[in-house]
């Protein structure tokens, strides 16, 4: 059958100017920013204030028989049910309702799980793999195009990593603040993030610097009072605990992007300051390295001195992007300016080192993957072929399928993970778990092939028996 097709003048046609001009309003002045952040501001903490206690802090959704039995712990429901009435001494959980079913949180899912590892069957991973003697690999998750998921993956493989009983730290580099939203973080100022670290870390090179120069006769450089300060703060004056038992955060809030104007003036005052060790550096003098068995930086969506930091102390780099023509160009350029960008740097410490005699330097990663994300198998297919052909294994296998259940999620301000199913259908739920709980497979898959090979090496150097 034949569409009539009317004759209907698109929207931009016979547009009146003084209407226009009635709904425009008056001009803006740079002071009228303060009031539209401040309306962000309250409609901000109105959002998260979903699922936050009186204290204004976040909490974190119990966990039902069927939810335990079918993703956190391998056992079989009569099984688990059996072995909490033989051991009344483990937690019991609760009932909404007589004879409903048993709820616990997450902290008793953990003492749970550490019983079946002891107890329980050596022939199942209650436990998940950690070679013993050996730090924590940090992850840092990165791209410089917005809107990418970056902040949502990093987050979601921080929750799965949880869920899978590791010990977790999460680094919000992104003065933004999206991490810290996530994980209920309460950050003052710039004093609570990474900053004083990394000015920490400056303060010393200084400090030894100076002394340098007494020794010659020289005037020495002051300190000044946020250098001085510093000086007294360590990793553990900026971690903080979250909603989540095994997940510890070094929040973000707007004040660290100073850090960015703040940097490259220390350096050039100290041109032979290591900034891009900063973090690495404090991470493992403060023994943060020993805490945690993964630490995850979300990064900024920009290549700057913070984003520099985070991917000089990864040792695993992850770089979401969609399967679009756009995305997948501006990945290229991210890799290319990547390149660049540590590769000047080897440049300059090496003239000096060779100069000096002393050995070159080279950043390394022990792997380093492209993860498409919010994929859709019926439109993209094609384009994430092909995208595959060209990256081959630097491009992930999986793909990160977008679900509903994460748009939903994302409306209510909370992850994947902390969505109580029974508030979705539960095919739409099992689905959306499916999407991440693959994307966090692939990634553990990775973890886990990268402390093998450290293990082995370890083995045969006899750092590790």
């Amino acid at each position: 059958m034949a569409v009539s097709i009317g004759h209907e003048r698109p929207p931009y046609f016979n547009i009146n100017p003084d209407r226009a001009l009635s709904e425009l309003g008056q001009t803006t002045g740079s002071g009228d920013f303060a009031a539209i952040a401040q309306a962000c501001a309250r409609g901000r903490e109105d959002l998260a204030s979903r699922g936050l206690q009186e204290d204004g802090r976040k909490t974190l959704r119990l966990f039902s028989t069927w939810e335990i039995t079918k993703y956190l712990i391998p056992v079989a429901p009569p099984h688990f049910r059996r072995v909490l009435k033989a051991n009344p001494n483990l937690p019991q959980g609760r009932s909404e309702t007589e004879g409903g079913a048993k709820w616990f949180t997450f902290d008793e899912v953990l003492a749970l799980r550490a019983h079946f590892a002891t107890e329980g069957s050596k022939a199942k991973e209650y436990a998940p793999y950690r070679p013993k003697g050996l730090p924590a690999k940090l992850v840092a998750v990165a791209n410089f195009k917005g809107g990418v998921g970056k902040t949502s993956t990093c987050a979601h493989l921080a929750m799965s990593a949880a869920l899978d009983g590791y010990k977790v730290l999460v680094v919000d580099l992104d003065s933004q603040g999206s991490m810290t939203s996530i994980f209920g973080g309460q950050v003052a100022d710039e004093w609570q993030t990474v900053f004083p670290l990394l000015a920490r870390h400056y303060a010393e090179h200084l400090r030894r610097d100076n002394q340098g120069r007494l020794d010659r006769g020289e005037a020495p450089i002051p300190l000044d009072e946020t250098l001085s300060e510093a000086l007294s703060l360590t990793s553990g004056d900026v971690i903080q605990s979250t909603h989540w038992p095994n997940i510890d955060l070094i929040g973000a809030q707007l004040n660290l992007y100073w850090a960015e104007f703040q940097i490259p003036v220390w350096r050039m005052a100290a041109r032979s300051w290591k900034l891009w060790d900063a973090l690495t550096d404090r991470l493992a003098e403060d023994g943060v390295l020993d805490q945690y068995d993964l630490i995850f930086l979300d990064t900024p969506p920009a290549l700057g001195y913070l984003t520099i930091n985070g991917l000089a102390a990864a040792d695993i780099l992850l770089v979401p992007l969609g399967a679009s023509f756009l995305e997948f160009d501006s990945t290229g350029r991210f890799f290319d300016m990547l390149h660049s960008t540590f590769r000047s740097i080897e440049e300059g410490e090496n003239t000096a080192a060779r100069a000096l005699g002393r050995p070159e330097m080279a950043f390394e990663w022990d792997a380093v993957r492209a993860v498409l994300t919010r994929y859709d198998g019926s439109q993209q297919a094609e384009l994430a072929a092909l995208m595959q052909a060209y990256l081959g294994r630097t491009l992930s296998p999986h793909r990160q399928d977008f679900t509903a259940l994460i748009g939903q999620a994302g409306e209510q301000v909370q992850g994947i993970y902390e969505a109580d199913y029974r508030d979705f259908n539960r095919e739409t739920y099992v689905r959306g778990r499916e999407a991440f709980d693959e994307t966090y497979a692939a990634f553990k898959r990775l973890v886990l092939g990268i402390w093998r090979r450290d293990e082995l090496a370890a083995r045969e150097t006899g750092e590790v028996a």
